[in-house]
Formats: structure tokens, sequence, C-alpha cells
């Protein structure tokens, strides 16, 4: 049984999170039979370097910080509030040079930053806890904080469209296979400006699709053309190098087959069973 909270906040029980594991692991397996390695990146980032993604222009809304308490401010409040403190002010915090991530990609392009990848391209795959401060919350549908599988390829343009192509048919033929109703929805990305070329150029070539089962989008594939590439100068060959990832919120799929299947022990055997 899930146990939540009214703010975002979620707890696994041991059967979801078999679910969760087994799910995971079919997108691990499509990772591997892309020559994908495995990596794991720090749970904070610096906000300079969401900042060159201009992050905070285009989503200020989502938005979270960690940071450091002032330790000498900390007990007059303490001693002036009603226990336990429920919230802290702002001014007993310290100015703060990290942030919770609301994407998992994110980590590998600055990772890559100022390099060259082979000519052919890099595919790499992380799993990261991302965080996103929405307007509300619901249940495993909609979190404060989540799991997010990405597979991310780096590389030439052709390579990055050849990704998501290769993606959109793994999904769809693994929805097939779990007996999942999905719809493939067009949906917007806001690193690019509504009114620049980028954007008129997304209507002949979708920079973001989304799976959707029961109104509800489950992964997406993105394709974010040479927009990170510029921004952390990564080179493929002698060309600034294109990007595109597959995504899946993980939660979303524990909630999404537990309905399909009408239980959780129902929903891990049939994942466990996949080919």
């Amino acid at each position: 049984m899930t146990t939540v909270t009214d703010n975002g906040l979620s707890t696994l029980d041991g059967g979801q999170l078999r679910l969760l594991r087994a799910v995971d692991s079919v997108f691990r397996r499509l990772a591997d039979g892309w020559d994908a390695p495995e990596f794991r990146y720090p749970f904070l980032m610096r906000c300079q370097d969401l900042d060159r993604f201009d992050y905070y222009d285009n989503f200020p809304h989502l938005g979270l910080t960690a940071t450091r308490l002032d330790p000498e401010r900390v007990g007059p409040m303490l001693a002036e509030s009603p226990r336990p403190v429920d919230r802290i002010p702002t001014d007993v915090m310290e100015p703060s040079g990290f942030a919770l991530p609301s994407a998992a990609c994110y980590a590998i392009y600055v990772d890559l930053a100022g390099t060259a990848v082979p000519a052919e391209g890099t595919t790499r795959t992380t799993v990261g806890t991302c965080f996103r401060n929405e307007n509300h919350y619901d249940g495993l549908q909609r979190l404060l904080g989540f799991s997010m599988r990405e597979i991310v390829f780096v590389g030439p343009e052709d390579g990055a469209k050849n990704h998501l192509q290769r993606a959109k048919d793994a999904v769809l033929a693994l929805c097939a296979e779990l007996g999942l109703d999905v719809r493939v929805e067009v949906a917007t990305d806001p690193f690019f400006d509504k009114n620049s070329g980028k954007a008129k150029m997304q209507r002949l070539f979708p920079v973001k699709e989304e799976f959707v089962v029961e109104g509800l989008a489950i992964g997406s594939v993105n394709y974010h053309r040479n927009f990170f590439g510029e921004r952390c100068a990564i080179q493929a060959g002698d060309a600034t190098a294109h990007t595109s990832c597959l995504a899946f919120g993980l939660e979303r799929w524990v909630h999404t087959l537990t309905q399909r299947f009408g239980g959780v022990a129902a929903a891990v055997s049939a994942v466990e069973g996949l080919g």
C-alpha cells in the first residue's frame, strides 16, 4: 500500500519497489542492446550548470535548490517558533549554489562538456532522482521527487534522429506486449523560443513526443538538436553534437501497470515474464 502525504512525497512498499525494479530492468536491457553503458551522477547539480541551459528562464516554476542553514541563526529561530517546525524561513538560509535537477539527462551533457565524442556518437544511460515544484501532486502520477531512467544519444544529427526512431519503436512494442493502450502525443519543449526558427522547424520534426496511457505521460522521446552540444561545447567529428533522449518516469509505470493488471503482484508477473 502506498503511503502518500499531501505534499508530493510517497513511499513504495515492497511489491511496488519490486515492480519498479523489474520495469527498470527492462529499460536497462534496451540500453544494453544499444551499447549504452550506465552512469550514476551526483544527486545535486551546480546552479551555474543549469543556468547555462537557460533553465531558470524556462522553468522558474519547477526550480528547487538545496541550501545550507546558518547555524548561528537557527537557534534563535527555533526559540521563537512552534515545534515541530514545519517551515524553515529563508532568513536562516545561506545562498545556494546547488540545485535539485528536474531531469536526469542534464548531468550527462555537463559531464561531456568540452569533449569530443566519437564521430558516430555515443549513448549513455542513467537513472536519477528528479524533483519538480508542481502546483499539485497526485499519488504516484505526479510527485515532488521521482525516479527517471534516461537513455541519451550524443553525436551527429542523423544518429540522434535514428535514436528517437528506435526508441519509439521499442516503447510501442513494449506497450503492445503489456497490453497498454498508448498514444504518442506531440508536446512542447520550452528550451526553444516559440517565435524562433527552431520552433518553426518543430512543426516539421517534433522535438518532444510523449507516450500517454489513460491521460498520463509515462515516457517521452526528446530531440534537442544541437542545443546542449552548443551550450556544453561537445563535438562529434567536425560538427557540434546533437542530442536526443528516451525518458521514463518509473513511478508512473508502477501506477500504470498496477492499474492495467489489477494489482501489483499481477503486474510484477507480467513484467518479469517478458522475453
